[in-house]
């Protein structure tokens, strides 16, 4: 069942409930309030009558006060000790034939049905000295009765009343009562019906651009957002940034996918293209057969790299963890250090500081973030230039810097540099056989092991690339120590 439905059925049901609620306290509460102004008229009656002919001592002394109506429809009759009539109102004769003793001895309740009850009475429900009652006459309709005993004698005063107005107005309300239920729960429905579904426009309005945008992937479209800021608002500002987040995503993708086939399409471009000259010239001098293998030998090596390059980064986007151990990164950045010599082309390696520390990561992944930060360092700088490799601790964080005298980053192209496959053009022509994928894998090494890496750089005057890891916890509480395996890692390109 749609959510539009459910709201409305939701909605009428409790408002049936309480309209049901109300319109039934209502209905109790009037009908009792008739019934009991008829009790405390028949009551009043019969207690002014008694105060007049109390201590009468004929018929004929009786029929003074009888004669008044004490009441609207009220009908006073006088009982003797032995049931008799003795006196009665000129209304008496269409009263039924009662027994004002067995009334006393047993009174009745009261004349509505019990969901009136429930009603706070508008009269005290001691009647006093009297005994209300209730007959039936021979016509079905019902009369209300109160008798009241009169003072220093055995006679009894009845005073009654015909019900047929009250009760037929009672079932004319009640079925009022019923309707007005029954409407009000219709219309209720009917509004909540509208309701939700004007409430719920948002979230058809995300629905049909969600559809469209999985049919045509066209991340670029919106959610329009309305002035009220309330959850359905949020909402729609949140999928719109969702939006964003996926269409950044997805453009990266395209562009990640163009730029890995023009990469890889290059080395094996050239590699097919010696290993056809070979083919069609297999008497050609043999120095030109080694150069011609020998370039084909390093565009294999360079697609390797490359190939494993893509590798690692496929592993990153996967989120494949890294195996954890604490790592005596001090050591490991000596180990770099002594790799990196062999890479130098006559630049000078300085170390600035050294200072002991554990944290808690892969060896291998960080031996190979400091590897591709050094090669970086190394190939754009000159052979006169100068890198410098330092290590410190900074309360509860390890702090690698490798600083560079060499061509440094324009100031455009420092936000690009972890975007994979970018490169600047002075990168490109000093080194084109990169790939463009060192500072992105670099990157995701570092917030792999909880830290971060920053490049600060200046044109022609340098590059400092900044490691930040947090201090392994065993080894910020001083306890327990753990050898690290020497593991070897081949540079990158």
């Amino acid at each position: 069942m749609p959510i539009r439905w459910r709201l409305a059925l939701y909605y009428g049901g409790l408002a049936f409930l309480c309209c049901a609620m109300v319109t039934m306290a209502a209905y109790a509460a009037h009908t009792r309030a008739h019934y009991d102004d008829l009790d405390r008229a028949l009551r009043s009656a019969a207690e002014h009558v008694v105060e007049e002919y109390t201590g009468a001592g004929s018929s004929a002394d009786l029929a003074g006060p009888l004669a008044v109506p004490a009441a609207p429809d009220a009908a006073l009759r006088v009982y003797g000790p032995g049931g008799q009539v003795l006196a009665e109102s000129p209304s008496a004769g269409l009263v039924p034939p009662v027994d004002p003793g067995a009334i006393i001895a047993r009174p009745s309740g009261p004349p509505f049905d019990p969901v009136v009850r429930l009603a706070p009475a508008l009269i005290s429900e001691d009647p006093g000295r009297g005994a209300f009652g209730l007959t039936t006459g021979p016509d079905g309709h019902r009369w209300r009765l109160y008798v009241l005993p009169t003072d220093g004698s055995a006679r009894f005063l009845l005073a009654a009343a015909p019900l047929e107005r009250i009760d037929a107005s009672v079932a004319r309300f009640r079925l009022l009562v019923a309707l007005l239920v029954v409407a009000g729960a219709g219309l209720t429905f009917v509004a909540a019906v509208l309701l939700a579904g004007r409430a719920l426009r948002p979230v058809a309005a995300l629905t049909e651009t969600a559809a469209a945008i999985a049919r045509s992937r066209g991340f670029d479209r919106r959610v329009a957002v309305g002035p009220q800021q309330d959850e359905l608002g949020r909402l729609a500002a949140t999928f719109n940034e969702m939006l964003a987040s996926l269409e950044r995503a997805y453009r990266s993708e395209q562009r990640f996918v163009s730029d890995a086939s023009h990469e890889l399409r290059a080395p094996l471009t050239a590699i097919q293209a010696n290993l056809e000259l070979l083919e069609r010239r297999p008497n050609m001098p043999t120095s030109e057969q080694q150069e011609a293998v020998g370039e084909a030998a390093r565009e294999a090596r360079r697609l390797a790299v490359l190939v494993a390059d893509l590798l690692m980064l496929a592993r990153a986007d996967a989120g494949v963890p890294l195996r954890r151990q604490l790592v005596e990164l001090d050591r490991v950045v000596l180990d770099v250090l002594g790799e990196a010599r062999h890479l130098a082309r006559g630049q000078r390696f300085d170390v600035a500081k050294l200072e002991p520390a554990l944290v808690e990561g892969d060896p291998d992944r960080l031996r190979q973030l400091l590897l591709i930060l050094l090669d970086n360092a190394l190939k754009y700088t000159p052979p006169t230039g100068q890198v410098t490799l330092g290590l410190s601790r900074n309360g509860t964080a390890a702090e690698v810097t490798v600083r560079d005298t060499g061509v440094g980053i324009a100031a455009h192209d420092l936000p690009h540099v972890f975007e994979r496959f970018y490169r600047a053009d002075p990168a490109r022509a000093r080194d084109p056989s990169g790939t463009g994928l060192g500072l992105p894998i670099a990157r995701w090494i570092a917030e792999q092991h909880g830290g971060e890496l920053t490049l600060a750089s200046e044109p022609e005057k340098g590059t400092i690339a900044t490691v930040r890891l947090p201090v392994g916890a065993r080894a910020r509480a001083g306890t327990g120590t753990q050898t690290m395996a020497d593991h070897r890692t081949s540079p990158p390109p």
